[in-house]
């Protein structure tokens, strides 16, 4: 999606001339105090007239995409545009410049990634829109005591290990709530697979044949939310499987052994 976001707005940058002007800006933005401490720079909220025109430049060049909420960045003339099913946009003014891509800010000696703390914010929001039923869910018998929203494929080798040691993660009261993320899209053997699983009658155990190699039924439902969550996915910087999401927006990409996962979530071993 990406490469594809990238290719359709080479029109904002022909030629030198205009990568000349929006290094320029970059400088006078990096020679100006904005790396300190969010503490000694208050983030101003970015004002409706400014909205309106960044969203009026942003269609004017690419009125196929649709743009979510403008946020205040710690950067003096930069706000965060996110795209639906798309990158985060670091947008200068009133939308004559934008860049994608990681952005850091240096302070207390360690760098700060603020396109992951402003994507944990909208997986946070996203998350919360999710309906516990369409999701395919492995609770504790026991209180649980964490969660985790775990974005999986049935064609995946490590979705599998992960699928495997559910159990320990439930021993140690982790609930575990899966979304569907066929890798290879929703036109292929994949999604037909997975949205079978989500469709059958006991979703649970049709998921783990699959993620046992096992076949199951094919039976994919008109009201199956595998394509909204394969969406939902994107839209959150997912990129391959399994990729985890805490409560708090955080995203662990890759698998992560049940031990582990259980020290990142402050629980100590059942």
């Amino acid at each position: 999606m990406q490469q594809f976001f990238r290719y359709k707005t080479k029109t904002f940058f022909k030629g030198r001339l205009c990568w000349l002007a929006f290094i320029s800006v970059l400088m006078v933005c990096v020679a100006q105090p904005v790396w300190a401490v969010e503490q000694r720079h208050k983030v101003v909220a970015v004002g409706e007239e400014r909205k309106a025109k960044i969203l009026t430049s942003l269609r004017s060049a690419l009125p196929d995409f649709k743009y979510g909420d403008i946020m205040a960045s710690p950067i003096p003339g930069i706000s965060m545009v996110q795209v639906e099913n798309g990158p985060l946009l670091y947008v200068y003014n009133d939308g004559e410049f934008f860049f994608d891509g990681d952005l850091y800010q240096v302070t207390g000696g360690r760098f700060i990634n603020l396109k992951e703390k402003a994507l944990s914010t909208v997986r946070k929001d996203l998350l919360a829109k999710i309906p516990l039923d369409e999701m395919i869910v492995f609770s504790p018998k026991a209180a649980v005591k964490a969660v985790i929203n775990v974005f999986t494929d049935v064609d995946c080798g490590y979705c599998r290990k992960l699928h495997k040691e559910v159990p320990e993660l439930n021993a140690m009261g982790i609930e575990v709530r899966y979304l569907a993320f066929p890798r290879a899209g929703i036109d292929s053997v994949s999604y037909q697979k997975i949205a079978s699983a989500w469709c059958a009658e006991n979703p649970q155990e049709a998921l783990t044949a699959l993620k046992n190699k096992q076949n199951i039924e094919q039976n994919v439902c008109a009201d199956n939310p595998v394509a909204k969550q394969y969406n939902l996915g994107q839209q959150m910087g997912v990129n391959g499987t399994p990729a985890i999401v805490l409560a708090d927006g955080s995203l662990l990409p890759g698998y992560r052994p049940a031990a582990d996962l259980a020290r990142v979530l402050g629980i100590s071993g059942g």
